[in-house]
């Protein structure tokens, strides 16, 4: 059975500053989570209700789950970099 992703409008508008290459990896990463957002590098985060962060290459995509329907809800894609933290 599948999950049902949905991308925030916020996303959208992250994904098109994405260079072609890397926004190759991500969407093929975002389609993985479709048969099973808990694949990969997943890190739960802290302080937060069911967030999720997923580790592409440079970028993180951040995503809330909802068991009970089947939802993935992403949130944010950011390019992790060395002043991130």
């Amino acid at each position: 059975m599948t999950w049902t992703i949905v991308v925030a409008k916020a996303a959208q508008k992250q994904l098109k500053g994405i260079p072609a290459r890397d926004l190759d990896k991500i969407t093929t990463g975002i389609r993985a989570m479709a048969a099973n957002p808990f694949h990969g590098d997943i890190v739960k985060l802290e302080g937060g209700e069911n967030g999720y962060r997923r580790r592409v290459g440079s970028f993180r995509v951040f995503f809330r789950v909802d068991r009970a329907s089947r939802i993935v809800q992403i949130s944010a894609i950011l390019r992790r970099t060395s002043t991130t933290y």
